[in-house]
This record gives C-alpha cells, sequence and structure tokens, in this order.
C-alpha cells in the first residue's frame, strides 16, 4: 500500500515512495539539504491555493523503475521534460496546472531520479511507448499531453501512435519548442555526440567537468537574469545522483533516425487540436521552424515569447502559465 514519506525520510522499497509535500506563499522553490530529493518540495502560487500537493512517486515498468509527480484533481495531464531536463523542469507550471487537472510529470527511464534496465532502447517510439505503459498503469484512458524540447518530440510520436491504433487517447498536444525535422540546431551536433568520438569527447568533458554546466544551462536562456537561483543546483542532482548525462548521449546516438520518424508521424496528427509554445531567443531548437510545424496542423495556436530562450516555462514562468490555462482550460489567470 502507497503511504505518505515525510520529508528527510528514507524508505527501503522506492516503488512505494510518495513525497508529502508542503506548500508556502512564495513561488520560488525551496530546496531542502535534508530532503531525499530536493526538487520534490512544490509552492502555491502568492496568496492561491491549488487542490491536493505534489507527491513523489515511482513505477515499476518493464524497462526500468520510473519517478513522477502527481498534483492536483481533474482531466489528466502528461508532462514530458526535455533532454537533459527532469520533473524538477515544470516546477513553477505544476501549482499552477493543479488547479485544473490531475497533472503527472515523469522522469523518463535513465534521465531525472528514474533508473533504466541496462541496454534499453532510448529511441523516440520506444520513449513514447513508455508513456503509455505509465498511462496504462495509472488506469488513464484520455489524456493531454505536454512535452518540452525532445519530449515535445516524443509527445508527437505518442500522439501520431494514439492516431494510428484509432484510440484517440491523446486529446490535446501542447509543444514547447520541441524537436523537429526543420530545425537546424543539431543536425549536426546531436548525431556526432552519438557517434563514437562525440561520445568519447563527450563523456570525458562535458559530463565531468561541473564548472560546464552553468555554461550549458545559460544557453538555454534568453536572457541570464531571469535563470531561477535554484535552476543550476536543481539540473545538477540527476547528474550527480543518477548519471543522468548519459541518458542524453544515449538519446542522441538514434537522433537522425528518429527526426526521420517524426517527419512521418507528424501528418498523422493533423487533427489534433495544438497549441505550439516557443521563446524567439531559442538556441536549442529554431525557432523559424515554429511556423513550419504549425502548418502541420489543422487547428494549431502559435504563442511566442519575446526574448525568451528554449525554457519559457522557466524564463516566463507566469506568461507560459496564463497562455497554457488559457489554452486547456478557457481561464484568464491575468
Amino acid at each position: 500500500m502507497l503511504r505518505p514519506k515525510k520529508v528527510g525520510e528514507r524508505n527501503a522499497a522506492p516503488q512505494e515512495r510518495i513525497g508529502d509535500t508542503t506548500y508556502n506563499s512564495s513561488t520560488s522553490i525551496l530546496l531542502p539539504t535534508k530532503t531525499q530529493h530536493p526538487e520534490e518540495k512544490f509552492t502555491c502560487e502568492s496568496g492561491r491555493s491549488i487542490n491536493g500537493c505534489a507527491e513523489e512517486r515511482w513505477l515499476d515498468l518493464p524497462d526500468g523503475r520510473m519517478r513522477y509527480l502527481k498534483a492536483g484533481s481533474g482531466p489528466a495531464l502528461i508532462l514530458i521534460h526535455g533532454l537533459l531536463g527532469y520533473s524538477f523542469s515544470w516546477r513553477f507550471a505544476m501549482p499552477a496546472l493543479a488547479r485544473h487537472a490531475t497533472v503527472y510529470a515523469i522522469d523518463n527511464l535513465g534521465a531525472g531520479l528514474s533508473t533504466a534496465s541496462k541496454g534499453i532502447d532510448y529511441g523516440i517510439r520506444a520513449t513514447a511507448r513508455r508513456v503509455f505503459q505509465f498511462a496504462d498503469a495509472m488506469g488513464i484512458q484520455q489524456f493531454d499531453l505536454l512535452g518540452s524540447s525532445h519530449g515535445g518530440g516524443v509527445a508527437i510520436m505518442a500522439a501520431a501512435m494514439s492516431e494510428q491504433e484509432k484510440s484517440s487517447r491523446v486529446r490535446r498536444l501542447i509543444l514547447v519548442a520541441p524537436v523537429n525535422p526543420w530545425s537546424s540546431h543539431g543536425k549536426q551536433l546531436a548525431p556526432f555526440i552519438g557517434g563514437a568520438m562525440g561520445s568519447f569527447i563527450f563523456q570525458h568533458t562535458v559530463a565531468q567537468w561541473r564548472s560546464l554546466d552553468y555554461l550549458w544551462l545559460s544557453r538555454m536562456f534568453g536572457d541570464i537574469t531571469k535563470i531561477p537561483p535554484d535552476s543550476l543546483q536543481g539540473y545538477r542532482i540527476p547528474v550527480l545522483e543518477n548519471n543522468a548525462l548519459d541518458y542524453g548521449s544515449q538519446v542522441v546516438k538514434s537522433w537522425t533516425a528518429d527526426m526521420a520518424a517524426l517527419e512521418t508521424a507528424l501528418p498523422k496528427i493533423r487533427d489534433i487540436r495544438t497549441l505550439l509554445m516557443w521563446g524567439t531567443k531559442d538556441r536549442a531548437v529554431a525557432f523559424r521552424s515554429a511556423e513550419r510545424l504549425r502548418r502541420n496542423f489543422r487547428d494549431a495556436r502559435l504563442v511566442t515569447f519575446e526574448g525568451v530562450g528554449h525554457l519559457p516555462y522557466e524564463e516566463a514562468s507566469e506568461e507560459f502559465n496564463s497562455a497554457l490555462i488559457d489554452f486547456l482550460y478557457g481561464v484568464s489567470t491575468s
């Protein structure tokens, strides 16, 4: 039986662990040093309450053990992080979304604090299939799907698989600067890192030199003064505790094939109502690919964030949450 986990408590059986979360009136995310997983502690938006608390849970899947956070009540919304992200990435979005939905923020197997079996398939189709394994385990028949960056590509693939099977499990899509076949960024770098020489260089530089962490993080922002004070520490946690950079190096091995698979998948999801969200100073996935991607859909809205980089949910969290909630629930938060 699942039971609440108090802050700082360690459990022998990770699959039974639930984080008991406390909300306060600050919009920032606290990182208590005595908590086993510091990023698990969410807060409310100032002066507002939300239904339910964020819980840390674990789920055994065929390819590993998935960690996820759950908050709120209502229609299901599943959040999929980017290549070097994890559920921590949604710390400013979850409290706002949880007033309208049951929100699930997963750590993909091998990423964040989820563990993966040796030799698993990190390809985009296999990762999408695990989203459905997660939904099945939760008893979720239909859900909205939000994916960022590489997670956006996973969301596209999951939606295409749903349409191909005529199951219509994915109701609506929210794609935040998703990887796509029309973005020039990463077309050469990702396959290089996925190759033998590139992987060797990556493993002996970026994967080991923590002094480079701020450099890659700052490239994700249009304005480095907008980097939240907890970001660097928060994103280091899986690197130090779970060797999470290996997840990224494994994902890029199939990058070229995955982009080709996405190009084939996109026509299958033309009829899914979609929200595209993009920062105009994105240096990870080219902003100029946004309009080409929008034209793939019959009913798609493109929301842009002027001067913002690859992580609008961190750099412009209030504007991001407002546009997202308006699209999903028709509620204005302004």
